[in-house]
């Protein structure tokens, strides 16, 4: 216990009774849970008695590992409970799942499994594609699933058309499910749950089984996470939860941070104990972070108090656009790079959108330095930008087969699968390319005479767009081929949910910008084949897990919801504006969804350990065209000055303030 402070300590030697542990960025929350299992066991509480529940497999493993070292106890004997939500729940299930007319046996459905049942209950009842997809049903279960919403209820839940198609499919969809004998992973919860308010012997059978329950990362438990564990910890109370409601970040999904705000409520006589002393960053990063997040009001009264003294205050840099703000940041990463000890691995750039990192892919790749990017696919590898650079590499290649497949019939215009096949047997027949049997498909006889026609149209729409390609602008070939496919209209078709529609939408934004920017650069000279050779590198599509990556000697690149439980000796926070941190959509609803996206930037600030910078563009391209941006209101909290202020943000690189001034004017 030496190496503990008072407050860990306290932590630790508290064990009877509701305890939160209020445990902040850098504070040594895994420590404390794992020192405070081996204490329960030295005292003489029985270790499979103990159960101890997380969000991850990898931090489970994790836990059990360090109590082993701690016990330095031989490997035969008994070890406590250490598992995930779901994992614990597939032991209930099995023990309990009979009483609800499910198999003991029962199968656990996985994605693939479960879009072959949702295309099943959309033909069952009539619904076609084109209205609902599968993997959009799919997101809007499990979205009820997360909130406790049962099959009778979706109907009563739905608001638009499509939900209240995708409610009766739902009933479909679970009757099926349950015919198979079978669950998928959100049932897991939701069974639980069921069973222990439908058959309370049976809840309190299974509560019986523990004598503490230890729960970690208590902030981001859903509505039915929350009940399971009330169901187990009601009886002896011996509960312990530890999390911090400054870096609850997942509501999106379900998460409820009330849960750790009510704690005292839900649990009267509990103690708390704050876990505030940081061993990660330095005192001026720490700093930031304490004046940044007490602009929430709905949170737990606490501070982090820096471990690490002194240190560089944390810089705000301000540049042109997006473009110079890549370039500067690289170059100053180089910079870094140059400094004795300092590795890529050390260094980690922060994005809040998916779309942010593609001008920095760019610059890292110009300047040699290795990268991974994290959080996400690529920029490039995305279906919708896959899509439109099909149309553009079709465009400067007509024999490039791979990109006619995959846009011949995208957005759908009527050439089946069977059509597609018949023109590819014509082809390899004949001896000729796909494009060679398009131009003579009105008399070749290659394909049906109905897909004829449908053909002949995406063949005119390619030689219409190859005029353009060779007589305007790059930003204006890509205006006049998302109107001409109206792949607007087809996003929105194949993403119901708008939330989805936007960012992808904000995906061929960003591409159009990348053209721009391409054209801007290389003036009379850019080409299309010059453009689509800058790109080709992006589409890389690295399947290594996250640690594995991480592994690599490399810069980082991750958006703010990955980096939540990394650090990094020096960090890049970008696109500090309004509209993208805070998002546009938290501005657009509640105080609480703004609460959310500052303590999102929050984790982002508690990453960086000895240097953080934060930047941003005066102007971002929109659809090709500058507009201006106004910088986060988070950079004026976190500098404790006003946002209304003209010299609180630093200018440009080599623009005064007033330079700024007359150019927004």
């Amino acid at each position: 216990m030496d190496g503990l402070n008072p407050s860990q300590r306290e932590a630790v030697h508290t064990l009877s009774g509701p305890l939160l542990v209020l445990a902040g960025a850098g504070t040594g929350k895994t420590r404390v849970v794992t020192y405070r299992i081996a204490e329960l066991i030295r005292t003489g509480t029985p270790a499979e008695r103990i159960l101890a529940v997380t969000f991850t497999n990898k931090a489970a493993a994790e836990m059990q590992e360090r109590a082993a070292v701690l016990l330095k106890r031989p490997k035969s004997a008994p070890r406590p409970e250490i598992s995930t939500f779901h994992s614990l729940c597939v032991r209930i299930l099995r023990r309990h799942i009979t009483r609800l007319g499910y198999p003991e046996k029962f199968a656990i459905y996985d994605r693939g499994d479960q879009e072959g049942l949702a295309r099943s209950a959309l033909r069952q009842i009539r619904v076609p594609g084109e209205v609902l997809r599968p993997g959009d049903l799919l997101w809007m279960i499990s979205s009820w699933k997360s909130a406790g919403v049962r099959p009778e209820q979706a109907a009563n839940e739905a608001c638009t058309d499509k939900e209240h198609l995708a409610a009766h499919a739902y009933r479909k969809y679970q009757q099926d499910l349950k015919l198979a004998g079978a669950v998928d992973f959100d049932d897991l919860l939701l069974l639980t749950e069921e069973i222990y308010r439908r058959f309370p012997a049976v809840r309190r059978e299974d509560a019986r089984r523990y004598d503490h329950l230890l729960v970690d990362e208590y902030q981001d438990t859903n509505g039915t996470q929350y009940e399971i564990v009330k169901a187990l910890a009601m009886g002896h109370r011996n509960l312990c939860v530890v999390g911090d409601d400054d870096q609850a970040i997942y509501g999106w999904r379900g998460a409820e941070v009330t849960h750790i705000l009510s704690f005292h409520r839900d649990w009267p006589k509990a103690k708390i104990v704050r876990l505030e002393e940081n061993y990660r960053s330095t005192a001026a990063i720490i700093d930031f972070s304490n004046r940044l997040i007490r602009f929430n009001s709905q949170r737990h009264d606490k501070r982090l108090l820096a471990a690490r003294h002194g240190g560089e205050r944390p810089r705000i840099l301000q540049f042109e656009d997006e473009e110079v703000e890549a370039t500067e940041v690289v170059k100053d990463l180089q910079r870094e790079l140059t400094r004795p000890g300092v590795e890529p691995r050390d260094v980690a750039i922060l994005f809040r959108t998916n779309e942010q990192p593609r001008a920095f892919e760019m610059e890292l790749r110009r300047a040699d330095i290795p990268y991974v990017l994290l959080g996400g696919m690529s920029f490039y590898d995305r279906k919708e930008v896959r899509d439109i650079l099909a149309y553009l590499k079709l465009l400067a290649n007509r024999d490039d087969e791979v990109s006619l497949l995959r846009v011949v019939n995208t957005p759908p215009r009527g050439v089946g699968k069977s059509t597609v096949s018949a023109l590819m047997d014509y082809a390899v027949a004949q001896g000729e390319t796909l494009w060679k049997t398009l131009t003579a498909i009105e008399t070749n006889g290659a394909v049906p005479g109905g897909a004829v026609k449908a053909l002949v149209q995406f063949r005119e729409l390619i030689e219409r767009l190859d005029e353009t390609a060779n007589s305007e602008p790059l930003p204006k070939l890509a205006e006049e081929l998302l109107a001409s496919i109206h792949y607007r209209d087809e996003l929105k078709r194949l993403y119901p949910q708008e939330q989805d529609e936007v960012a992808r939408w904000a995906s061929i934004e960003e591409l159009v910008n990348a053209m721009a920017n391409y054209q801007r650069r290389k003036k009379k000279k850019a080409t299309l084949q010059g453009f689509l050779a800058d790109m080709v590198l992006a589409a890389q599509d690295d399947a290594d897990d996250k640690e594995s990556q991480l592994a690599r000697n490399a810069v980082a690149l991750m958006t703010l919801h990955a980096a939540k439980g990394l650090e990094f000796p020096i960090c890049y926070m970008v696109g500090m504006e309004e509209g993208i941190l805070p998002h546009k959509r938290s501005l657009e609803s509640n105080d609480a969804a703004v609460d959310e996206e500052r303590r999102l930037c929050y984790v982002g600030v508690t990453r960086a350990q000895d240097r953080l910078t934060l930047s941003m563009a005066l102007t971002r391209m929109k659809w090709g065209k500058k507009r201006e941006t106004q910088p986060s209101r988070f950079l004026f909290e976190m500098t404790g000055k006003s946002q209304h202020a003209a010299d609180d943000v630093p200018p440009p690189k080599g623009k005064s303030r007033s330079g700024r001034r007359k150019q927004r004017s």
